[in-house]
């Protein structure tokens, strides 16, 4: 895992907003993302003084990347984000913006996301501490999502209509993890210390078998699985969650008690276990064959 870098020392200009690593061989119909496991800070970020790094990246899907990236191999393109969640958000809508941070946002309802500091440039840190001292402009917003979010999802486009072209479908596994604290909300019995979160816009975005055989997969592990609690799937799911069209979309996240040390975000002592046993599921994902 690449090792944290120093908060004081964040990168000068947006060189790379994602990589994509394409398959090797053929490619088949699935598309994986990692929108979250990037830590680049721009220079331009303007973070309110004295944050440590340890808040700068909690919402950070830390290593996501390295987990899923067994995918590439297995006939799986990935695309990962490059930079902080905490500059721009890639799991968010370019409408999410918040009135509580940019000058000039009128004339729409915030959503509870938004509202809470987690629109698509976020407010608030993972940890919900106040990203900045200040007011973003309009054009300084609006600048971010053109050098980052755009070019992310037109590169994740491209990926999954190639993939639709080549198999008659395509489905998009979008990765991400959660803090272990997360895994224990949610009502009922079924979705405390959930191992795994699967979220298909409660049934909207991918179909029925497809969602029960992923399911099956990571229980096969002897993973505890909760569907839709407390993550449905964010924008990335809603936009490619359309199997009428010929486009399928789960959301998976990881517990990171399984794997991280969430205090230092280092490995813990159980990440080659974990991450054996998730090449495992991604080993019988590339196996299969998904229902249109």
């Amino acid at each position: 895992m690449t090792p944290p870098s120093d908060a004081s020392q964040p990168v000068s200009d947006i060189s790379t907003a994602y990589v994509v690593v394409p398959a090797a061989g053929e490619a088949g119909p699935m598309v994986f993302a990692s929108p979250h496991s990037g830590q680049d800070r721009p220079a331009d970020m303007g973070e309110a003084p004295g944050l440590s790094l340890a808040t700068l990246r909690s919402a950070e899907d830390v290593g996501v990347d390295r987990l899923i990236a067994g995918g590439p191999s297995r006939g799986a393109p990935m695309i990962a984000g490059q930079v902080s969640r905490a500059y721009v958000d890639l799991n968010r809508g370019l409408e999410e913006l918040d009135p509580a941070l940019i000058d000039g946002v009128v004339g729409t309802t915030p959503t509870a996301k938004v509202a809470a500091g987690f629109g698509v440039i976020p407010r608030r840190a993972g940890d919900g501490a106040d990203l900045y001292d200040r007011r973003l402009s309009a054009e300084e917003a609006q600048g971010r999502l053109a050098r980052v979010h755009a070019p992310y999802h037109d590169a994740l486009g491209a990926l999954m209509r190639t993939a639709r072209e080549a198999h008659g479908m395509a489905l998009l596994i979008d990765w991400h993890s959660m803090p272990s604290r997360a895994a224990m909300t949610g009502s009922g019995r079924a979705h405390r210390g959930a191992d795994i979160v699967l979220g298909d816009r409660h049934g909207s975005s991918c179909r029925g078998a497809t969602m029960r055989r992923v399911r099956a997969m990571f229980e096969g592990q002897g993973w505890r699985v909760a569907l839709n609690t407390p993550y449905a799937g964010g924008y990335a799911t809603e936009r490619w969650g359309r199997p009428e069209e010929g486009f399928q979309a789960i959301q998976v996240e990881l517990n990171r008690a399984l794997y991280l040390d969430e205090a230092t975000l280092e490995p813990s002592a159980d990440y080659d276990r974990f991450a054996a046993g998730l090449d495992r599921v991604i080993a019988a994902m590339a196996r299969d064959t998904w229902p249109r």
